[in-house]
């Protein structure tokens, strides 16, 4: 068998061996996580709140495109939690553990969603959000990975564990995930179009 075909089985079977959990540890099936995370942000889109998105490194990357996607495509008020001023001002006059917490203090609200996003789930400041989101009365979607132990894994109101053992891996199914929540809550279907999606178009 190739690298390729390896690595695609793998990626795949990480996928449909996500693990989701309440804060309790109760399990839930990806089908009803999913569920719960459309229902989540119709609730924040009726009520003009906000989902904030965080994370590190890659995982900045994701949380800047899918507060793009989510306040562009679908119309729910997002934000990233990772402005350059902001993180490099409050990291050197707070600590860098404060980057995403603070913020979350100042201007989240009660209701607000924040969805932290790390593969190890060992990230300090990332660790503090959920922390601060908690304080502040917001409902919290933690996805992670790598080690089951993890304390980020049991710090949301929901929380999606890859089991996989490489960043690469839990990177790209962390990605997969945010896009299928993204898609299921606007109601696109790949398999039924007859037509590439034109963006443009979204109301």
């Amino acid at each position: 068998m190739s690298y390729t075909t390896k690595y695609l089985n793998t990626l795949s079977d990480a996928l449909r061996m996500t693990t989701v959990a309440d804060g309790s540890g109760v399990a839930e099936t990806l089908e009803g996580g999913m569920r719960r995370l459309v229902q989540a942000a119709e609730k924040v889109r009726s009520a003009g709140q906000t989902i904030w998105f965080a994370g590190n490194g890659a995982s900045a990357a994701m949380a800047s495109h899918m507060a793009l996607d989510f306040s562009k495509n679908a119309r729910v008020r997002a934000q990233s939690l990772n402005d350059p001023v902001a993180v490099t001002a409050i990291g050197n006059d707070l600590g860098y553990e404060h980057i995403f917490g603070q913020p979350l203090r100042w201007h989240g609200k009660r209701g607000d969603g924040v969805v932290l996003i790390s593969s190890s789930g060992l990230s300090a400041n990332v660790i503090e959000a959920a922390e601060a989101a908690r304080s502040e009365g917001m409902w919290i979607v933690t996805l992670s990975g790598l080690s089951v132990d993890n304390p980020l894994r049991g710090l949301g109101d929901l929380n999606f564990y890859i089991d996989a053992r490489t960043y690469g891996i839990v990177e790209c199914a962390h990605q997969v995930l945010l896009h299928m929540w993204l898609d299921r809550l606007m109601g696109v279907e790949d398999w039924t179009l007859q037509a590439s999606q034109n963006m443009r178009l979204t109301t």
